[in-house]
This record gives structure tokens, C-alpha cells and sequence, in this order.
């Protein structure tokens, strides 16, 4: 269970401080995806380096299984957006899917297991060989989704993974996403500006207010279990459901707050 409790951050600047995020709680079950939007600079990032352990809140907490979180946590990974500045060019693909096991002291044997089985699960046991740099945009971000399955993790979470990616490679990524999750069970956070994609990917969608950030409202997306990208976006609840995001988005763009947080 992964448990955010009361969370806030401000940030000092010269001209004072700024409170980027006001008060968050919310739980994700084991096993579940979630998505995460709001309008820009509504804190997404900042709360994903918050529960990432990453930067420390000003007040509340992180908790996984019921402990604090006050530095990464060795069972969770992170998908960043810029996934070119995340993968180490002189290293092949293997090398780098297996550096975090590396570096955790793992037996060779068992490394090798897992790096198999993660390049197998993003559809890369072709190319364990080659150079990040040879690869297209989307296989680069194979291959950091690769690395962070064979992490083992607990908590998967994605910052806003495929926005530098073609409209075709962004659906297959989906899809992608969508199977791992399936087959390994762990838990999703995934950050994203896309409506449609955090209508199509999540089991729910907790949109955010703006800035400082309270949650404008926590979706359930009672859509199919087996999704596919014409069929899925093609259903009408698929439509009412986007609608209702964007609504809630362009509400809290224009200042709109939930009651409960109206002050």
C-alpha cells in the first residue's frame, strides 16, 4: 500500500515562499494503476519526487506498507520523461537494464535471469546488444521501463514517460504499459497531460487543482479490463469519461476548488 498523508510543499525563493502543493492524501492500493493529471504546474513532478523519496515534504508524509519514506525506496522505480539523459551511451542495452542490479550486489546468475525476462516483457530480446543511440525514440524508452522491471519493484511510478514520442509509438507504449502491469502485478502512478491517455491506462485518475494543489477530484475509470486503442476509445463511457476530465481540468484551471478546500 502506498499511502500519501496530509502532504505539503513550499518552496522558499527570493521573493518569499511559494506553496506548490497544499494538502494531498490519498492511498494506492497493491497491484493498482492510477493516473495523475492537472493543469500544468499544478505539482505533479513535485509530488512524484515527494513519494519517490526524492525531495522531502514541508509537512505530511509517504508512506510504503506503512513506513516512512524519507529516501528512495529500494522497492520502487522511477520512468523519468527525458529517458535519452537516463540511459548511459557507451553501455548497451543489457548493461544498462542491469546496472541498478549491479549495484545492488546481485549474483550474476540471477541478474542475467532478470534482465532477460525484462527485455522479453518490453519486447527487446533483439537488440540486448546495441547501443541506446541506435535505437529509435521509443525503443530508448523500452529500455528504461526494461531496467525498472527487472528492479523488481513494488511502486512503478512514471513521470509523464512517452510525451517525447510520436502519436503511433505513444499507443504501442500504452499498450506496453498496460500488459507489464498486468503480468507483474506491481503498483502504477503514472503522470501525464494527456487526458486520453490517463482515461485509456488507469483504473482511476486523480486529478489535481491548481497550484497550490489539493486533489480536484479521484475518478474511478469503470471501463473494460481488456483494453485496445481502436475498440477502447471508440466506446461511448470511454468518451463520457474523457469529457469529464477535461471538464474538471479546464474547472480547476480557471481557479475552481474542490468545497473541502476552498480555503
Amino acid at each position: 500500500m502506498l499511502s500519501v498523508r496530509g502532504l505539503k510543499k513550499v518552496y522558499q525563493t527570493d521573493g518569499g515562499p511559494i506553496e506548490a502543493v497544499r494538502n494531498l492524501t490519498f492511498d494506492l492500493r497493491p497491484g493498482e494503476l492510477a493516473c495523475l493529471v492537472g493543469p500544468s504546474g499544478s505539482g505533479k513532478t513535485t509530488l512524484l519526487k515527494c513519494i519517490s523519496g526524492l525531495m522531502a515534504p514541508t509537512e505530511g508524509e509517504v508512506l510504503l506498507n506503512g513506513v516512512k519514506v524519507s529516501g528512495p525506496p529500494k522497492k520502487m522505480a522511477v520512468v523519468f520523461q527525458e529517458y535519452g539523459r537516463s540511459l548511459f551511451p557507451w553501455m548497451r542495452v543489457r548493461e544498462n537494464v542491469e546496472l541498478p542490479l549491479k549495484n545492488q550486489g546481485m549474483p550474476k546468475a540471477q541478474r542475467d535471469k532478470l534482465v532477460d525476462e525484462a527485455l522479453e516483457a518490453v519486447g527487446l530480446d533483439h537488440v540486448p546488444m546495441s547501443y541506446p543511440w541506435q535505437l529509435s525514440g521509443g525503443m530508448q524508452q523500452r529500455v528504461a521501463i526494461a531496467r525498472a522491471v527487472a528492479y523488481q519493484p513494488e511502486v512503478l511510478l512514471m513521470d509523464e514517460p512517452f510525451a517525447a514520442v510520436d502519436a503511433q509509438t505513444r499507443a504501442d507504449l500504452e499498450d506496453l504499459i498496460r500488459t507489464v502491469w498486468r503480468k507483474l502485478g506491481v503498483t502504477v502512478l503514472f503522470v501525464t497531460h494527456d487526458i486520453d491517455e490517463s482515461v485509456y491506462l488507469g483504473e482511476r485518475v486523480i486529478i489535481l487543482s491548481s497550484s497550490p494543489t489539493v486533489i480536484q477530484e479521484d475518478l474511478v475509470i469503470d471501463l473494460p479490463d481488456e483494453r485496445d486503442q481502436l475498440n477502447t476509445r471508440s466506446l461511448p463511457r470511454f468518451t463520457e469519461l474523457r469529457h469529464h476530465v477535461y471538464e474538471q481540468i479546464q474547472l480547476a484551471k480557471a481557479g475552481h476548488r474542490p468545497a473541502a478546500a476552498a480555503h
